[in-house]
Order: C-alpha cells, then sequence, then structure tokens
C-alpha cells in the first residue's frame, strides 16, 4: 500500500505546494470529462512548470507504483483525459507548460511547449506572418499536449494535414522519467526509426508530451468562401473531385450539411441560413495574392457547375457569418437533446454508398430515427450523429450499443475507422478490439509492455483494455 501523505508532499516538494490541488473543490474540474459522461475521483492535481519537473513526477510515480493521467485543455470527447473513480490517480495538469520556445520563420517551424492552447499557436504564427493550420472548434481551450495526442484533425486537413502530419519533434517523458529529446525541425531524417510518432495519437498512454516542433506555412492573404447547395451526397462528393482538378491545392476546406443539420439550424438561429438543400457544402480556397481575383475565379468556375444554390461571401464578416453556420452545429446539436456521436472516416469516394446504406440499416432497426451526418467531407471525416431511436428521444443511451455496431459495421465495410479526429478514450476501446487488425493490436500491446511495463500510463483507456 502506498504511503500516499508521504507521495504528496514528495510531489509538493517537486513542484510547490500551492501547484498541488488536494482539495475535491479544486480538483474537481479535472475530474468530469468535457460531456459530462466520465466522472472521476483523482488522488490529486499536480499542475508542473517544466520539462524536468514531469520527470521528477514521473520517475516519483514509479517509485510509489502511482498511476498518472496526463490532461490537457480537459476538452476529450471520449474521456480519454479522465481519471478513474478509486481516488488513487495522480492527474498532471500541463496547463503551466505554455512557454513558446523558438520560432524559425526561416524554417518555417516553432516550438512550443504542451500545454500552450491552439489559438495561442495560432496567434504565434499570425504575429510572424506565418500560418498555424490546425483548426478546431475547441482551439481556444484545447492544448498543443492533446491535439497531438489524439492527431488532431479539423477543418483544415484537406490540405495540411492532421497533427502527425505537422508535426516535425517532440519532448516526451517517458514512464521511468527519461525524457526523449526530439525538438528536431528537420523536413528529412532518415536516421533510424520516428520514434516520435510513437506518441502521436497514443492519448497518453505511453509517455507525456511536454513539447512540439511544429510546421508552420505562409500565411494566405486571398481566401474565396462559398456555402453552395446540392441536391445529394454523391453530387457533393462529384463536386469535390472537380474542385481538387480545378483548384489544387488552393482548395482548404470542404465541409458538408445534410438537409436536418439545416433545419437544426434554422429552428435554432433563424434566418442565418440563406437556403435550405438536401445537402449544404461549404468550400474555401486559400492562396497568396487579391481575395477579389481567388473570388472571382471560383465564381466563373462554379457557372459551369450544377449548383442548386449558392452565396459567396464578399468580405471577411460575410466569410465569417458562413463559417458560423457549420461552427455552430455541435451547439445547436446539443440544444435540441442527447445524440450518440459518431466521429468516423471513410474515404471521400465511399461518403455516399456510406450514407445511404447505413441510413437504410438505422432506420430499418429503428423506424422514426433521426440522423445528423455533417462534417470534413474533403478528409472522409463525418461526424455521424443518431437520436430518436425511440419516441421522445427517451431512453436513448440504451440502444447505443446497438446503434453503434450497426454503425461501425458499416463504417468497416467502406474500409472505415470509427475514430477518425477525437480518439478512442475509454469510450470506444470495445470497438477498437472488434475491429481492428489483430495484427495491429498485437503490436500496440508489445509497445505498451515495453514503455511501460507498470501500467501506470493513463490506465482504464483503450491500449491498457486491449485483450481484457
Amino acid at each position: 500500500m502506498t504511503d500516499m501523505p508521504q507521495f504528496l508532499a514528495a510531489v509538493a516538494a517537486i513542484i510547490g505546494a500551492e501547484h498541488l490541488l488536494t482539495q475535491a473543490q479544486d480538483t474537481a474540474p479535472y475530474a468530469l470529462d468535457y460531456r459530462r459522461r466520465y466522472q472521476g475521483l483523482p488522488l490529486a492535481v499536480a499542475l508542473p512548470a517544466s520539462t524536468a519537473e514531469v520527470a521528477a513526477l514521473l520517475q516519483l510515480c514509479q517509485a510509489y507504483q502511482v498511476a498518472v493521467v496526463p490532461q490537457g485543455g480537459n476538452t476529450s470527447t471520449c474521456g480519454a483525459a479522465t481519471p478513474d473513480a478509486s481516488g488513487r490517480q495522480l492527474v498532471i495538469g500541463l496547463g503551466r507548460l505554455n512557454r513558446l520556445r523558438a520560432i524559425d520563420t526561416a524554417n518555417d517551424s516553432i516550438t512550443v511547449e504542451a500545454g500552450m492552447t491552439l489559438a495561442q499557436v495560432q496567434q504565434l504564427a499570425a504575429t510572424a506572418g506565418r500560418l498555424f493550420p490546425l483548426s478546431l472548434a475547441s482551439e481556444g481551450s484545447c492544448q498543443i499536449g492533446g491535439n497531438l495526442s489524439t492527431n488532431a484533425g479539423g477543418l483544415a486537413v484537406l490540405r495540411y494535414g492532421t497533427m502527425r502530419e505537422l508535426t516535425l519533434g517532440l519532448e516526451v517523458v517517458l514512464p521511468d522519467g527519461q525524457v526523449l529529446h526530439q525538438l528536431s525541425a528537420l523536413r528529412k531524417d532518415t536516421s533510424g526509426l520516428d520514434v516520435k510518432q510513437l506518441f502521436i495519437g497514443a492519448e497518453g498512454q505511453l509517455g507525456l508530451i511536454t513539447a512540439a516542433t511544429l510546421k508552420l506555412f505562409p500565411l494566405p492573404t486571398a481566401h474565396a468562401t462559398a456555402l453552395l447547395g446540392v441536391s445529394s451526397s454523391q453530387a457533393a462528393i462529384d463536386l469535390l473531385s472537380a474542385l481538387r482538378q480545378a483548384f489544387g491545392d488552393r482548395l482548404t476546406t470542404f465541409e458538408i450539411m445534410s438537409e436536418t443539420c439545416q433545419q437544426l439550424l434554422d429552428k435554432y438561429h433563424p434566418g442565418q441560413l440563406p437556403f435550405i438543400q438536401p445537402w449544404a457544402v461549404l468550400v474555401e480556397l486559400s492562396d497568396s495574392g487579391d481575395s477579389h481575383a481567388l473570388q472571382q475565379k471560383l465564381v466563373e468556375w462554379l457557372a459551369t457547375q450544377n449548383i442548386a444554390d449558392g452565396v459567396l461571401a464578399h468580405s471577411e464578416a460575410e466569410r465569417q457569418r458562413l463559417w458560423r453556420l457549420r461552427e455552430d452545429m455541435s451547439e445547436t446539436q446539443k440544444r435540441d437533446g442527447a445524440s450518440i456521436k459518431h466521429d468516423i472516416g471513410v474515404p471521400s469516394s465511399a461518403i455516399p454508398d456510406f450514407l445511404q446504406q447505413c441510413d437504410s440499416a438505422l432506420r430499418q432497426a429503428f423506424p422514426g430515427v433521426r440522423i445528423i451526418a455533417f462534417g470534413h467531407a474533403g478528409d472522409g471525416n463525418l461526424h455521424y450523429n443518431i437520436s430518436y431511436t425511440r419516441p421522445d428521444n427517451a431512453h436513448l443511451f440504451a440502444d447505443e450499443d446497438s446503434v453503434n455496431a450497426i454503425v461501425y459495421d458499416q463504417v468497416y465495410r467502406h474500409q472505415g475507422t470509427l475514430a477518425a479526429e477525437h480518439g478512442v478514450g475509454q469510450l470506444k476501446g470495445q470497438w477498437l478490439q472488434r475491429y481492428k487488425d489483430p495484427v495491429a493490436l498485437q503490436l500496440m500491446r508489445s509497445i505498451k509492455q515495453v514503455l511501460d511495463p507498470h501500467g501506470l500510463m493513463n490506465p482504464g483507456k483503450w491500449l491498457s483494455t486491449l485483450g481484457d
């Protein structure tokens, strides 16, 4: 049995007593997940301010065999950063590791600590005349360490890729307190295995990311943004292919929203939608040069396409209004009631077939079901959310396993994934075991055993439960 008072005294000696939270009213914000689905009870919350302090904490946790739950901005939608209810897990909050270490505009790279928010990184890049392209609804509160740990994607993956593609180097504290120093800003390095990749998407189960070197890009000076109405999901995907052919990598964003999504937006934000069509598509091009010239090219090209309706943003204010419609979708759904949420991905070309077949299977199993489909169709990532499996949306979550089985069967039938950008956490572990390639699962177990043989890093999440 670990001597908890002695352990906590040692933690306080490392980080300062004022940065160790032990009272329930102080630890409560760290014990509840973003969606209020998982409620834990941490032993305490430690708030280190340096990599050296993190390393000392993990060494101490090894010595006392105390489990660690890394937590960034606590915006996980899968319970990936929530402690269990045992009262024996130490949450390590990273908000004080928030310094800019370096920015190199000639190399288009920036090195920041893991507790810096995504919005802060975006602002630092913009101040230097550069773009850090990751963009999420939670960017004001989510932190870079969490973005890395879930391999976050967001709104511009179509052009710039996920965090895996945006990362040049990492600094990671391993479970035994050793520090992996790989904050390289190189684009090319073939000197052995790229071990930083192990920690991107691992959700804090293999080590604790303390800093990262990230790619920057030229800051676009021109935007052309349009909300378009099309007759079907197939018409939307055909439009995506045509846009890629016409504009190449200037196509930055391609978002879709079903008619049901538009109806919800119109209900809670009346007068904001310019039209309601079977599918709405938000398209954005970005480039250097002048916005007016880029907008004119888009208008001329759209005149040759079969578009049912559409509006083009002629100013930054109009552009932001169009974006707000897409960004309000999650909040609008929340206002309308509970739903069973899926963050799934299929190849973009498979989206129409997936929607037709999955919609049909759900409606057969649950007459009257409501399906909300929207998201990043340009990279195949859909938010596919289900409600009203029963009248008045009663006892929705009693149907969750049945709904998930239908959705995930269709996802994998279409060569997809059950976690496209939000991670797995403690929500989807059992489904990962069911659908993931068994050889890949065994490799993951082996890596976990080598790096964390005592199972102290973020236990209870998907990697520690594989094979249970």
